[in-house]
């Protein structure tokens, strides 16, 4: 049975949570977009205007649509001030929705040729990290992504840079972009260097493509989760491979229903993939073209899967558990998310995601 919106619930915005999927430049906040466009004369399409969600069709066509917008957004962001910025936003507004621990993904080659290059802008990203910890209390880590459609030469040049900075905040690498674009194995290479400098190797998989494409992923580059990852539930064979091998899924509901994956929340397979001993940390992915954040994700669990608030604690814990935090950090947050379930609950409002 779905649980009541109108019981007497926790509030999911104080729950401590980590946060594992989440993009630079889709993690900005509309009214943030609209500044940067105004201050450089940048022309925005309507439909980046207003924090609604945005459905798309799944095929290419909804894709093509998708990295128009994106790029747009994009073509915003044009100095150290605003990378600054939307780094210190993100932190800001994933503190306020109880995130205790961001780990944001960012492609520094989109924004090298405003500061001189991949070395500064990565650079630019892990300093408006540290300042953003010590502002928000949020602990910003990044990871470096690179994209299925350029060459995996640049793929690995950006693994590369990540591993130089394994000591200063980066966390991990990842593989972004069109599911349907390049050759996945080709990118092997790429993951064996992040992997060789302890990095997590967590590659976009399983939303726009099946079952298929994820064992594929899992075969080639060996990851330690996966981006997105929701249709391994297709095949239970392949899930039950995922639960075995501890490759934990970065599910994002209300970016599989943009996409069109999914006709509605409740048809994402949230409850199916937990029930099958699957780790799962729920993500916003892009709230700047999809609308809601972090913390809607967990209303969505809560009103559309019937988790109670022992099986949101379960969910923000497996997000703790499968992020990069240090051991004594993520035993800290285990023990708030325990006295969140302690805690006495009391009347909130529902926050309740609309499509």
């Amino acid at each position: 049975m779905l649980a009541d919106s109108r019981s007497v619930t926790r509030a999911v915005e104080t729950l401590p949570k980590a946060h594992l999927h989440l993009h630079f430049t889709g993690s900005m906040r509309p009214s943030t977009l609209v500044d940067l466009a105004e201050r450089h004369g940048t022309r925005l399409p309507a439909s980046l205007s207003s924090p609604s969600m945005i459905t798309l069709s799944p095929d290419e066509r909804g894709w093509f649509r998708f990295q128009r917008l994106y790029d747009a957004a994009r073509a915003c962001v044009r100095t150290a001030d605003d990378m600054r910025r939307i780094v210190l936003e993100a932190a800001a507004d994933d503190a306020a929705e109880g995130s205790r621990w961001l780990e944001l993904q960012v492609d520094p080659t989109s924004y090298a040729v405003h500061v001189g290059g991949i070395t500064p802008a990565l650079e630019i990203v892990l300093q408006a990290a540290r300042d953003a910890t010590a502002l928000t209390g949020t602990h910003v880590a990044v990871v470096v992504a690179a994209s299925r459609t350029r060459h995996p030469l640049d793929a690995r040049t950006l693994a590369r840079l990540a591993a130089r900075h394994a000591d200063q905040g980066v966390v991990g690498f990842g593989l972004s972009n069109d599911e349907r674009r390049g050759d996945t194995a080709e990118f092997a290479g790429a993951f064996d260097i992040a992997r060789d400098a302890g990095l997590a190797c967590v590659p976009h998989s399983g939303e726009l493509l099946g079952p298929d494409h994820v064992a594929t992923t899992l075969d080639a580059l060996h990851p330690d989760r996966l981006g997105h990852g929701v249709r391994s539930g297709e095949d239970p064979a392949l899930l039950q491979r995922l639960v075995e091998r501890g490759t934990a899924l970065e599910v994002c509901p209300t970016s599989n229903v943009s996409l069109g994956v999914y006709p509605d929340l409740a048809r994402v397979p949230l409850r199916q993939l937990v029930s099958a001993g699957a780790t799962v940390a729920l993500g916003a992915d892009d709230p700047l073209l999809f609308g809601p954040r972090l913390a809607a994700q967990y209303v969505s669990a809560r009103e559309d899967h019937g988790f109670d608030d022992a099986g949101l604690a379960a969910l923000a814990k497996a997000s703790i558990s499968a992020s990069r935090a240090p051991a004594e950090v993520k035993r800290a947050l285990h023990a708030e998310v325990d006295d969140w379930l302690a805690a006495p609950a009391a009347e909130t409002g529902t926050g309740r995601v609309t499509v």
